[in-house]
């Protein structure tokens, strides 16, 4: 089966191929004789309530100097795709919301499209993990600082962090009594000053098993990757990101971490997350990452994988189905 595969991503000549899990699921996708076909936020466009995209036949190579070639770039209805990878990384900000819509008039045409765009709109990589409350540590989302305080002081430890970041960024580990932790909740709620802000909050008790890592666990249509990537905190830094300096180390999971994988994975399947990445700290869910989920190249090195290979193996099921159906 030949497939004409849409990838919806951010430049693709500034990514790290070593990284990259958009480059991992292109260079599977290549070598199952598939075309690709290629188009950033720019690219899109609604014509009569028909989805369009400028399209760039693409051709890519595993390697780290000259990664990619692309063809001149044609507008072509995206109907005439088969799948389309929707990984542009966050923030989930107004565009990101307009392109999930184009990508919806494109699903209602027959293209899957990864992951459903509707869900990209409803799951909130933070808010999404709060409906699984027998999974996570305690955690408050306000935009009330005196609240956002009372929780600091009831756990005496707490991470602060916005509900739009990724990467580590703008996070806040801080202590009962901290003289700082007015000023985060300033930078964090956009306040008026008076202790109203105009930004909702997350605080989640600190879990202290963080020092052990991170752990990224790849969801494939339900089901768990075998191991997970544990992103270990270095020198005086607390969060684990690899973007925030992290070391990446690949460990099996624990019947923890798979009792939580099906907690999750029925919504998953419901919503049509074929492809999702779930953070859990110690024996805590801390997020459910369902834009752009990474971690696919460091894993395969590790353990001999091929993680995007599952991944289109599920797609080429939906699509063989679809036009047998």
């Amino acid at each position: 089966m030949t497939l004409s595969v849409g990838v919806l991503m951010d430049p693709i000549a500034a990514i790290k191929t070593a990284k990259d899990t958009s480059f991992a699921m292109l260079l599977e996708a290549q070598r199952r004789g598939h075309a690709l076909h290629y188009f950033e936020q720019g690219d899109l466009a609604l014509r009569d309530g028909v989805a369009w995209a400028r399209c760039a036949p693409l051709r890519v190579r595993d390697d780290t100097q000259h990664w990619f070639t692309l063809a001149p770039a044609q507008w072509r209805e995206l109907q005439g795709l088969d799948v389309v990878l929707m990984r542009k990384d966050p923030p989930v900000d107004a565009q990101f919301i307009y392109d999930s819509m184009v990508l919806e008039a494109a699903q209602r045409a027959g293209v899957l499209v990864v992951n459903d765009p509707r869900a990209l709109r409803d799951c909130n990589e933070k808010l999404f993990a709060l409906q699984f409350p027998q999974c996570i540590a305690p955690t408050l989302v306000s935009r009330d600082a005196t609240e956002l305080r009372r929780f600091v002081g009831e756990h005496g430890e707490a991470v602060l962090k916005p509900l739009d970041g990724m990467g580590g960024r703008g996070i806040f580990r801080v202590r009962a009594g901290d003289s700082n932790l007015n000023s985060m909740l300033e930078t964090l709620l956009a306040g008026d000053g008076h202790g109203h802000g105009r930004q909702l909050t997350i605080a989640q008790k600190f879990i202290p098993q963080i020092s052990a890592g991170d752990k990224r666990i790849l969801v494939v249509d339900g089901e768990p990757v075998p191991y997970a990537l544990a992103r270990i905190p270095q020198g005086d830094e607390f969060r684990g990101n690899l973007a925030a300096g992290g070391r990446g180390e690949g460990v099996v999971l624990s019947e923890r971490d798979r009792w939580i994988v099906s907690q999750v994975a029925p919504e998953l399947r419901r919503r049509g997350l074929l492809f999702v990445g779930l953070d859990v700290i110690g024996d805590y869910l801390t997020e459910i990452n369902v834009t752009s989920p990474t971690c696919v190249r460091e894993l395969d090195a590790q353990f001999g994988l091929n993680i995007a290979g599952q991944l289109f193996d599920i797609i080429e099921q939906r699509i063989s189905g679809n036009r047998t159906a």
